[in-house]
């Protein structure tokens, strides 16, 4: 299997992108069609494990929309073959100093695009800090 063909590797490198830009302004159409539909999504968040489309929606729709500004470190996107990826991330947040978070996700060519079909988020003690 070949890793990071260079136009697989940009294909999702632009759906991670997009999907940061709809976190960020809490484009909550965007960050849903992001996702699979599907009841096998999975979401595991700082505080919550979401099983399923509609758990994650429900989440997207109630999740506050203030302080979601943050700053990507080590961004790391692998793909594998043509229709599946990783993507790794660390994030800080200004209303969150001393903390680091982190994020992964999986990624999968569907026939309607780049979709997430699980997903972690995870906030820890910044260990550097």
């Amino acid at each position: 299997m070949e890793r990071d063909i260079p136009s697989v590797k940009a294909e999702v490198e632009a759906a991670f992108a997009a999907y940061e830009r709809a976190l960020t302004t809490n484009d909550v159409a965007a960050l849903d069609a992001a996702f699979d539909t599907t009841p096998q999504t999975l979401r595991y968040g700082a505080a919550e494990n979401l099983y399923g489309a509609a758990e994650i929606a429900a989440f997207r729709a109630a999740r506050p929309s203030a302080g979601l500004v943050r700053t990507l470190q080590r961004t790391l996107i692998t793909t594998y073959g043509q229709d599946f990826a990783v993507a790794s991330t660390l994030f800080t947040r200004d209303t969150a100093p001393g903390k680091i978070g982190r994020q992964q996700q999986s990624w999968v060519r569907l026939p309607q695009g780049w979709r997430v079909v699980a997903a972690h988020v995870s906030v820890i003690d910044d260990p550097a800090g």
